[in-house]
């Protein structure tokens, strides 16, 4: 895949609408957040759902919790999406300023959200519902998007485009990628590796590829 530096450059011009709190990183966590238990180095996560954040927890809390109102437990698949359709003008109505973003679905106010990745971490924006609407009518794959645990993520920068549906904690740690390599005012070249290692990485762990 191919990255630009001036495409990342976007990123540190744009005046978010608002910017969620920092997600936890998902991943290294030294205890449990939910209880003092100590955790391995591949842990489980569940999202905070008002504060659209990654818990990360043990095995006890992730059974016991993942049924509580605050709490959703990340999703279980990867799906790489085949000839997914996305037209400028529908990306465009999106007013995302750079080509790599992330979109869920919030069960707390049933909208459609998207966050991009900044020097700061994710920066939060809700979506155009007609353009969404178009999106999915396009690829019907979406209306299965389970709200809060998974998310589809874009990435225009790369060529072709890639577009894959996953765990809603592997969203968010590729926002933490970027914000713990950026360097300077385009990224640096640390930000380009760590998209293309990032999108290696869910190639690796692809449970199935689908069509729109």
């Amino acid at each position: 895949m191919t990255m630009q530096p001036r495409t990342l450059r976007l990123m540190a011009g744009w005046a978010a609408p608002r910017e969620p709190p920092a997600p936890t990183s998902t991943v290294t966590s030294a205890t449990c957040e939910l209880c003092p238990l100590s955790l391995a180095e591949d842990h489980r996560h569940l999202l905070h759902l008002d504060e659209r954040r990654i818990v990360c927890v043990c095995e006890t809390c992730w059974s016991m919790r993942s049924g509580d109102a605050e709490y959703r437990a990340t999703g279980g698949r990867t799906l790489w999406l085949q000839d997914f359709v996305m037209a400028d003008d529908v990306w465009a109505a999106f007013q995302i300023p750079i080509g790599l973003a992330f979109m869920m679905r919030s069960s707390i106010n049933g909208q459609i959200v998207a966050m991009y990745p900044s020097p700061a971490g994710a920066t939060e924006s809700e979506l155009d519902l007609d353009a969404w609407d178009r999106l999915s009518a396009a690829n019907p794959a979406l209306e299965r998007l389970e709200p809060d645990a998974e998310a589809l993520i874009v990435n225009r920068i790369s060529d072709p485009a890639q577009y894959v549906i996953a765990p809603i904690d592997q969203a968010y740690r590729l926002v933490g990628l970027i914000k713990a390599r950026w360097e300077g005012i385009s990224g640096g070249t640390e930000t380009v590796d760590a998209v293309a290692e990032f999108f290696s990485g869910l190639r690796e762990r692809t449970a199935g590829v689908m069509p729109r």
